[in-house]
């Protein structure tokens, strides 16, 4: 009988090969161990031969050699630095998300090579890539802007702090909604589960700030956010305080409304305000509060009513007051980490 040696797995295989070896070291003809192992004799002298080359190493568990790339070096080179600095939409295709497809296409397009979405797939985790979940940019911000934020304008706002003894806080608002949803369940296959809560949709807004030592403060309401609710957030903020506050917002019209800067006049230096440039939350630490509420907390809770919804929001608020760890976190994702 046979030996289909395709069935065997490379250890098993290679205890084959020397155990015959060593039989036909021991005495017996290449016929015979080849007729007792199931292959053919030109199988058994070739492993002969391999170890009279190189010895028992010769023997050894090779790693197969996989499929040759029909990408050169070059080409690699090149779609490498077209996924990681342009996005679809700029190469007229019609999404701005590099799918397995597109790369297909594209490599397509510039080469005339064709490749099957499993070759796409080794070709973009040999160049590094992984699926990610992209973070929208607005198309209006100033990259400019940007950076001298993070390199000028911030890092003096820091220097003055350090004069004054003020504390930096980290301004933003949000609201929730009870229909809002985060997470997966568990549930039959092919049954898609149904989750029962109040088909009245419920909001509450939130106001919060954080600074780089963990500290962190917090107002929600039902109220829209408006001047006097942002006011009321601020005489909060500075309410017992002995040291100057530096507020960092952005650019939302309470933010910048009249009535609030004469408010921070009043304050005679106990509070002021900077504004961070136009379309990037992303710089803002601030920001990451409000996600930890809504997918750590919100999005998993079925909310019944608008009392639930606040209660829920206030107790995750307030949990979150009490772990300074994680606040300082916030202060270390690759956009906020400027301002740890």
């Amino acid at each position: 009988m046979r030996t289909d040696l395709r069935s065997l797995d490379r250890t098993a295989l290679e205890a084959l090969r020397i155990r015959s070896v060593e039989r036909v070291l021991a005495g017996e003809r290449h016929a015979d161990v080849a007729s007792a192992i199931g292959v053919a004799r030109e199988v058994v002298s070739k492993w002969v031969a391999a170890y009279r080359k190189g010895g028992w190493e010769a023997l050894h568990r090779t790693v197969a050699p996989g499929a040759t790339s029909k990408l050169t070096t070059r080409q690699l080179e090149w779609l490498l630095k077209t996924i990681t600095t342009k996005n679809p939409s700029q190469l007229q295709f019609p999404f701005a998300l590099w799918t397995r497809e597109i790369v297909r296409a594209l490599i397509k397009r510039r080469w005339g090579i064709t490749l099957g979405l499993s070759s796409i797939t080794r070709i973009l985790r040999k160049l590094g890539l992984t699926p990610q979940k992209p973070m929208a940019r607005a198309m209006e911000r100033d990259p400019v802007a940007v950076r001298l934020w993070v390199k000028t304008a911030y890092p003096k706002i820091r220097e003055l702090a350090r004069k004054v003894h003020a504390t930096i806080f980290f301004e933003d608002e949000s609201g929730v909604r009870s229909d809002y949803h985060a997470g997966t369940t568990w549930a039959s296959k092919g049954q898609t589960p149904i989750i029962e809560r109040t088909g009245q949709r419920v909001s509450c807004n939130m106001l919060s700030a954080v600074a780089s030592r963990g500290l962190m403060r917090f107002m929600v309401t039902r109220a829209r956010l408006t001047t006097d609710v942002f006011l009321e957030f601020c005489k909060r903020l500075i309410k017992g305080v002995k040291r100057p506050i530096f507020l960092i917002v952005d650019g939302h019209p309470t933010h910048r409304a009249k009535r609030t800067r004469e408010f921070v006049e009043s304050t005679k230096g106990k509070l002021r305000l900077f504004c961070l440039p136009p379309y990037a939350p992303d710089l803002n630490p601030d920001e990451l509060v409000w996600r930890h509420v809504k997918t750590h907390s919100v999005g998993r809770r079925a909310v019944e009513s608008h009392e639930q919804l606040v209660q829920i929001v206030t107790s995750t608020l307030f949990a979150l007051q009490r772990r300074p760890n994680t606040v300082r976190a916030f202060f270390n994702a690759p956009t906020t980490a400027y301002a740890s």
